[in-house]
């Protein structure tokens, strides 16, 4: 396994990185305080490609790989939380869904909406009462004639309240057990009887929209049913080890960032007429993040490599996940730390990042549900 980044993904990153801090980091402050999606960006993220990194060539997309997306994701969140993981939901969610599952037809009417920015996905699986047991789900599609009619709620959907098309997990048969009577449907934003209910208010990542979706007798037709009737459970935990990919890259990305702007303070911070970055206190924490987060990146690739190669990464990827969020968490508590008073203020960045990472040891598998996924790999061996 190659350590060094391809040239292309070295490109992609530099691209990224740019982008980030031409177009982001100046306005990332306003907008998690006002709360508000940027609708204004959405444009410009899928000029540079980033609505589409997976997306084949063929339906408007950059037709890049795991790993890219992994790249772009981490430089998106070394800037902003609220960027990466709307990117990184609107790929390896929604679209991700459709891309591995859709008839051509579905592929053709809304890939390439969604890498040009036209559409954003939006992806529900949780619900108010079903949250890591997702089997547990209550919503359900019903049968009628040619059509299907979905009823009931979903929470914590990001781009739930902005997004063009709505990928949604129903349950279609109670007679089997839960895991094999899922179905998931196409729903385009607009259509009778779904709505966004509700827009959340969040600890952090708060400008990323994130909405309860309410479905009351929503009718779509068969043709918007996204793979075998009764087998979308199986299809998303496949949706979800690509997506623990990228929540690891947005952890390991956030986790960089506190990082470079901890080292930045304890050059500049002077206590004791030396600046803080002398102490034996201050350079652990450094090098206890550093070295934590480069193992994850490690990870984050493994887990990548086997992606893009079409081998099982299910455990490698709770792996990448489960290291990458919690080292990233610790790294972004001590670059608080070591901001003293001023890391407490929303006048440092650093109290962003803090708050931005800890959704990546919650948010597609909780720490818990990973260990629960490592250690059936390693039992069932």
């Amino acid at each position: 396994m190659n350590f060094d980044l391809p040239e292309s993904h070295r490109i992609l990153r530099q691209a990224v990185r740019e982008f980030c801090e031409k177009e982001v980091r100046p306005y990332a402050r306003e907008w998690d305080a006002e709360e508000r999606f940027p609708m204004e960006l959405v444009p410009k993220l899928a000029e540079l490609g980033l609505l589409g990194i997976r997306i084949p060539e063929a339906y408007g997309g950059a037709g890049m790989d795991t790993l890219a997306y992994a790249v772009a994701v981490e430089e998106c969140a070394r800037v902003d939380g609220s960027l990466a993981l709307t990117v990184a939901s609107h790929n390896g969610l929604g679209t991700g869904h459709l891309l591995a599952f859709g008839t051509e037809a579905q592929k053709q009417r809304y890939l390439p909406k969604a890498a040009s920015g036209e559409w954003l996905a939006a992806w529900a699986l949780t619900e108010p009462g079903s949250g890591s047991d997702s089997a547990g789900m209550l919503t359900t599609a019903v049968r009628d004639g040619d059509s299907w009619v979905i009823d009931g709620t979903k929470m914590f959907i990001t781009q739930g309240g902005v997004g063009g098309f709505c990928v949604v997990l129903a349950r279609t048969n109670r007679s089997v057990p839960a895991q094999r009577g899922i179905t998931a449907f196409i729903v385009d934003a607009g259509t009778p009887g779904f709505r966004a209910s509700r827009k959340l208010e969040k600890y952090g990542c708060r400008w990323s929209d994130t909405a309860e979706l309410t479905f009351e007798g929503v009718r779509v037709p068969d043709s918007q049913r996204l793979g075998a009737v009764d087998h979308g459970f199986y299809d998303t935990m496949s949706i979800l080890d690509r997506g623990r990919v990228s929540i690891g890259a947005m952890a390991l990305g956030l986790g960089r960032g506190a990082l470079e702007l901890a080292i930045r303070y304890a050059k500049d911070r002077r206590a004791f007429d030396r600046p803080i970055a002398d102490f034996q206190a201050i350079q652990w924490k450094l090098a206890d993040a550093a070295t934590q987060l480069d193992a994850a990146d490690l990870l984050i690739r493994r887990a990548a490599w086997l992606a893009d190669r079409g081998e099982p990464y299910s455990r490698e990827a709770s792996m990448a996940k489960l290291l990458a969020s919690e080292a990233a968490t610790r790294a972004c508590n001590d670059a608080v730390q070591i901001h003293g008073g001023y890391g407490y203020t929303r006048e440092f960045e650093v109290e962003r990042h803090l708050r931005d990472v800890k959704l990546c040891e919650i948010g597609e598998g909780t720490s818990e549900v990973q260990r629960m996924v490592i250690a059936k790999h390693l039992l069932r061996a």
